[in-house]
């Protein structure tokens, strides 16, 4: 009887020190600025938005719908990140946050589109998506966080689009 006292207080022991280490450290949550994403594997580094995309009403449109879901039935991206950006399901990425959008080059959010993301729930999307399809999910994605904005390959920066 005494070992099993001596087992449960070694677990509450455990638990305590668990639970102050991750009290300590936010309850798990993210602190500070986001980090920067793993670069874009070498068949996607060299893969640009197409000129005019980040402007193009015509393109955002029908960026639009297909992240809603109305041009694919297999498709439909605002059924995790939502209609407006702002998720509805735990995890999903939030396409309204500036700061964090900008973190990401076109040439990662379209990896990240194609192939999907490790770990997570985000799937890829290259067998029901054309890249042309993909690019204009994502100049629509961008008019949420970065709108007015486009990725500059030669700066490596987002820039205004004007």
């Amino acid at each position: 009887m005494k070992a099993h006292l001596d087992l449960k207080s070694v677990c509450a022991i455990g638990l305590s020190v668990l639970g102050l280490s991750l009290s300590a450290c936010g309850g798990g949550g993210e602190s500070g600025p986001p980090q920067p994403p793993p670069p874009a594997p070498p068949e996607y580094a060299d893969k640009h938005m197409p000129e005019g995309y980040w402007t193009d009403a015509a393109v955002i449109e029908e960026g639009q719908k297909i992240f809603t879901g109305q041009q694919n039935i297999d498709v439909n991206c605002a059924s995790c990140h939502g209609k407006d950006g702002k998720p509805v399901k735990a995890g999903a990425r939030d396409f309204r946050n500036t700061e964090h959008m900008k973190l990401f080059s076109d040439s990662q959010w379209f990896w990240r589109v194609s192939e999907g993301v490790s770990g997570t729930k985000m799937k890829a999307w290259k067998s029901k998506l054309s890249e042309d399809e993909i690019w204009k999910v994502i100049a629509f994605e961008a008019s949420f966080g970065l709108k007015g904005q486009k990725y500059d390959p030669e700066k490596k920066a987002w820039v205004p689009a004007n």
